[in-house]
Formats: C-alpha cells, structure tokens, sequence
C-alpha cells in the first residue's frame, strides 16, 4: 500500500497549499457515468479500490471511502492497509460524509472542503453543501481538481472513431428521434436541453463508440435548442462517413471543450438541465434567462424498445444462449478433470461468446464466485484471489455480452456436486422469487418499487434479505445497466411501459460461505386489456437453461414448477436447432421437466 500513502501524502500537501481542510472524490465523471474511461478514475486512483461505486473522503490526518452493501467484502479487503476506513452505506451507524467531515474538521484550522464540480452533478453539490452548511458551517469549494496535479501518470482520454449504427438494427433515424425529444421538451415547457450521458447521447445519434470498458458509448455533449443540434467531441474521433451522416441529420460538430461556449451562447429562452446528470459546473455556465432543472425525458423515450431494436435483443439472446450452452456443456466435466480456476471459466465462456456473430465484447466484468467468493456481489477474480474449482459447491457466474444487435446480462448458479442442504433451501427460495418475478401480471404505469415484493417474499418469510437492486434496464446495443425503469425496494417513480427491459435477478448472499444469485433479462408486453385498463407483463429474452440440480422440489408451488417446466421448454426448443449432436443431448437434458 506504498503508492497509496505516497498518492495520499502528494495530496495533502496540495490541499495545505490551497488551505483546504479536505477533498472528495466520486466514482463518475462528467458525464455521471458508472463506468467511467480511466482518466477520471480518480477515486480508484486514490484509494485503490476498483469497485464501480464509492465515493472518497480525505482530511489532513484522516481518509474514510462510502460504498453500498454490493462492495463491501471486496472494498474491505482492498482497503486494508491503507489510511482509509470503511463506511457502509445504508448500514445502521454509518454517518454521511457530512456528518463525518463535521467531526474530523472541528478542531481544524480550515472548514473549507473542496470537489470537482466537472464531476459531481448538480444536485450532488447543492445537497452536499446544505449538509456541509447545517452540521457545522463548512463550505465547499467546487472549481479546483488536485488529480491535474498529483497524478503524474494519468491516462488521456480515448481518441477512437465512433461508428454508425445501421437503422435497420437503430429502428429509427436521428433526425425523428429529435422530434421526438423536442416534442417531449415542449410538454416540459423546455425550449432545449444539454445530454451530459453518454448513452443518452449514442442513442439519440445512432452512433456508437469504444470509450468506456464495456460500453458502446463516446465521450461527447449533445446541445438540442428548438432550432439547432450541436455535438461537442473531439473531432478527430469522426471520420469523413460519420461527419456526412451527422450533417445530412441535422447535426452540427464543434470541439468537446467548447461546450461551456456553446452553453454561454445558447440562444433560446429557456433550457432544461437534468440535475442528476449534468455536472455542477456546466449547469453554472448557462446564460439564459431561465433554467429548468427537471429530469431529462430522453432515458424515458430510450427506454421503450422499437420493433428493430426487440429483434436485436432476440438475435442477441439467441447468440448467447448458443454459447452459455457449450460453456454449460462443458463446465462439470471440466471441473471434474481438475485445474480450473475462477479465472479459467471466465476465459472460456468468453471465448465462447466471441465465435458468435456481432460479438463486441463483454457488456461487463464477469463475475465468477466459487462458493464464498459467490457471496461477494460484485466479485472479480484477480491473480490473487483466483480460486480453484472443485467437483462440490456452487459457482455463481453473472457475465453478459454487447453484440452488435443487442446486449446480454445474465446469472446462473450452478451445482458442481454435492451441495449442502443450507445451500439446496437458498437456492429454491431465490428461483421461487425469481419465478414470481417473472410470471407477474401488472397494471400498465406500476412501479418497479412495487414490483418489488414479488421476488423477496418467500425469502421474507423466513428472515433472509438482499440490499442490491432486483432488476435495472438493459441497453440495445448501449450500456447494460438504463434506466429510469428500476425494480428494487427503494422508491423509484419511473413507470413501466409496453417495450421496456429489465433484469430479473433476486439473490441471497451468506458472508464466508456462498452465494446465490438467478437472473433473465426480460421483456415487458400486453397482457389484456379490461374495465380497469391495460395490463402488462413480462417475457424472459434470456435462453439458458436454469439449473434444476439444487432445487428442492418440494418449496415449488404447482405454479412455479409450471413456469420452470415451460421456460425450459421455450429454451430448448429455440437453441436445439443450431447445436450439434452432443449439445443437443445435453441441453435435452438440461431442460427436461422436473417433477415432484
């Protein structure tokens, strides 16, 4: 932990320089991505934690990071030996980084606290400094960024071209999804609107880039007024095709530093500015007359899939079931012949999935947890903590895929051999939520907080939680995780729609011992229309077989043993034509009908 203290001490220095009394870094970047290219990882930087989520804290004689309950395993053991000290977020007892900043400053010769406000969003910033204001009148400085700096090796950002996704995979032109979002912009009483996300932004031009691991997405703002469309990028990421494309869609180009420019001399009355989104320095530049801080309306119109994009996502799930069934195929006995390793599985499933047309690459780090390691949420194997597999336990594996048509995210738990009973009961209470989950029937506009419920009730029951989210939008052809549609305890205020995605994927986790986690991708679709109104339901896009070895029959409803029994029989018949013999054989009798 050298360089850390090293990176730490280089810090301290600086903000003693600038009479700063501590200094906070996100995970995101300008643009509120979750994952970010590595130039504004500086949190990971600071602190030596790659987790995808944690904000980090420093004073002149102390270091704290904050994460959620899907890191805390894994940050715990990252952070050991360095200065900073674990705060679990949610988590009785854990204070805010207000809260604590209060109690490390108080003796401090300074109450100035610092961020960058490139990369921290609007309403991060204002809330932090009311925080800051009531539990001790610290005040925060937000136009300085140490990391310029500090961090003498630091990465430039990315310089690749992006590419033109073809309309009959995008399903509709730019030009009309700019009507589209004017149209919702004026229903806002907006007259335009910055797009600070990445996504946001691919998807509204059809383009799509190499950027950020694991997403299709290019660093660049989108600037829409009534009458005008700028892209603010580096220029030299367009080639002479995408120029001719973006100027025939209406389109114009200027330099991605100009963005402040282009805000200070937007023209229109008004403009809207999701503060969740758009960082806290952009939003102070606009000159207009009025600024409407209100929740973009383009994830929403991103949200529901087209017809093209839908028939993307099932050539994709087709793919992919192609290849989870080989690496399923050859799992057990790969297992049984000893010398795999965490990592190994990684590398074959992946291998697998790229024989498959449109391959892109992974839509995500795998995770690969065999039995304790299953209990850390995001789990990534690393040279030193690879652990061997062996022919007993369970292996959780959450792994996706970006193909050019569409993109995966999906979780088996799989039996190797013997299993404990604690391990047979975890694993039928989470397929029962998952089950339930699925086969759930809803009025159109529910809420995916009320959703919620059916994937944890049967592990209510009985005392047992999970504190991750239990499903998230999933991108076509963009990044795995979208929103606004979320299903989790937590309130979230988005509706669902007929054309929305979401993850399936409750799981329960026993620290030290495994973990449990099952997950489909789905799709939402009319149910029946009645006196009460539209109803909708969900279709699963994920074709893999779930495993029936850890299932103890007896916890199955009649109705759940059903649906298990259908889906399987969905799975096999749509994969079994484009196997060979021996996978056929096999995936015959992955998805035979399981009974009491």
């Amino acid at each position: 932990m050298k360089a850390i203290n090293e990176r730490l001490a280089a810090l301290r220095e600086v903000m003693r320089r600038e009479h700063l009394g501590a200094f906070i870094f996100p995970s995101t970047d300008p643009h509120s991505g979750e994952y970010v290219p590595d130039y504004w990882k500086g949190r990971e930087w600071i602190t030596g934690f790659d987790g995808s989520a944690g904000t980090a804290v420093v004073t002149m004689d102390s270091a704290a990071m904050w994460t959620d309950s899907r890191y805390f395993i894994a940050a715990a053991e990252q952070l050991a030996g360095t200065e900073f000290e674990l705060m679990k977020l949610r988590m009785p007892g854990t204070p805010t980084i207000a809260e604590w900043l209060a109690g490390e400053l108080r003796e401090s010769s300074t109450t100035e606290v610092a961020l960058d406000g490139m990369v921290n969003t609007y309403n991060e910033v204002n809330s932090l400094k009311t925080e800051l204001r009531k539990v001790g009148g610290l005040t925060l400085r937000t136009n300085f960024d140490p990391l310029k700096e500090i961090w003498k090796d630091r990465p430039e950002l990315p310089v690749d071209a992006v590419k033109i996704q073809p309309l009959e995979l995008a399903g509709e032109e730019t030009i009309d999804k700019l009507v589209r979002i004017r149209r919702a912009l004026r229903t806002l009483h907006a007259d335009g609107t910055l797009l600070s996300t990445l996504d946001d932004i691919a998807w509204t031009l059809n383009l799509r880039g190499t950027d950020v691991r694991c997403n299709p997405v290019f660093v660049a703002y989108l600037l829409i007024s009534d009458t005008q469309t700028t892209l603010y990028i580096n220029k030299v990421k367009l080639t002479r095709e995408v120029s001719a494309y973006l100027s025939a869609q209406g389109v114009t180009v200027d330099d991605y530093e100009n963005v402040t420019k282009g805000l200070k001399n937007y023209a229109e009355y008004n403009i809207l500015l999701d503060p969740d989104t758009t960082n806290y320095t952009l939003a102070r530049q606009v000159s207009c007359p009025e600024v409407l801080f209100e929740t973009s309306p383009v994830p929403a119109l991103k949200a529901v899939k087209n017809e093209a994009e839908i028939r993307g996502f099932h050539s994709a799930m087709l793919k992919d079931g192609i290849a989870m069934v080989k690496f399923l195929k050859w799992l057990r006995p790969a297992v049984e012949a000893g010398g795999q390793t965490e990592m190994s599985l990684n590398e074959r499933l992946t291998a697998l999935r790229a024989e498959q047309p449109l391959f892109r690459g992974v839509s995500f780090d795998s995770i690969v947890g065999y039995e304790a390691h299953g209990a850390i949420v995001h789990y990534e194997a690393t040279p030193a903590t690879d652990a061997p597999i062996k022919p007993c336990g369970l292996v959780l594996i959450d792994s996706g895929a970006q193909y050019e048509d569409g993109t995966t995210d999906i979780t088996r738990t799989i039996a190797l051999g013997e299993i404990t009973p604690e391990q047979r009961h975890v694993y039928t209470l989470v397929l029962k939520g998952h089950i339930q989950l699925s086969m759930c029937k809803f009025p159109e506009g529910t809420t995916g907080t009320q959703l919620d419920i059916m994937a944890r009730q049967a592990m209510w029951r009985e005392g047992y939680n999970y504190f991750h989210g239990t499903g998230h939008g999933v991108g076509a052809y963009l990044n795995v995780h979208e929103g606004p549609q979320q299903i989790r305890m937590e309130w979230r205020s988005a509706p669902f729609r007929e054309g929305m995605t979401i993850t399936d994927e409750p799981g329960l986790y026993l620290e030290g011992q495994f973990g449990v986690r099952i997950e489909n991708t789905l799709l939402t679709i009319p149910y029946r229309s009645t006196e009460f109104g539209v109803f909708l339901q969900f279709i699963p896009l994920t074709l893999c077989p779930i495993d029936t070895a850890p299932i103890d029959v007896t916890l199955l409803t009649d109705e759940e043993l059903s649906w298990l029994n259908a889906y399987h029989d969905t799975v096999c018949a749509t994969l079994a034509p484009h196997l060979d013999a021996a996978e056929k054989v096999w995936l015959e009798a992955a998805t035979k009908p399981i009974k009491r």
